[in-house]
């Protein structure tokens, strides 16, 4: 079960992590699609969405600090799924495609409070490696 569980992560965090990256790379594109939902500040929104992802990304792939990871990706999750899929404001295709993406969200943000459950420290995390070995000097 334990490595049932850290393909999970592996799997959840690799998409985070994913994401955060993509709004580093496509900066401008993912700015212009905020900016046209009307997000304020929209540069520095995608920026800190990037950084969130990022943060939550890698807690979940290491098991460091759990809990920040869980929060910094529903802080993500939260406002991003209602100002850039409002699904009950369009029509046709745009609809659909943002219905899909607003239930995707609200699916991971499942998952990822559900996270909060599992007891720490979680097998094949970091937290685990230096219990395993606490008197392994770090470099």
């Amino acid at each position: 079960m334990k490595e049932l569980f850290l393909l999970g992560r592996v799997l959840l965090g690799g998409y985070f992590l994913l994401s955060g990256s993509h709004h580093f790379t496509n900066l401008a594109a993912m700015t212009e699609a905020a900016a046209h939902q009307g997000v304020p500040a929209a540069s520095v929104a995608v920026i800190v969405a990037g950084v969130l992802l990022i943060v939550g990304g890698v807690s979940l792939l290491l098991g460091l600090m759990p809990k920040l990871g869980v929060a910094a990706i529903a802080l993500f999750l939260v406002p991003v799924t209602f100002m850039m899929h409002p699904f009950w404001h369009e029509e046709g295709t745009r609809r659909m495609m943002d219905f899909v993406n607003f239930t995707k969200n609200v699916g991971l943000l499942g998952a990822v409070v559900a996270l909060v459950a599992v007891p720490e420290p979680w097998a094949y995390s970091v937290h685990m490696h230096h219990r395993l070995h606490p008197h392994v000097p770090t470099v």
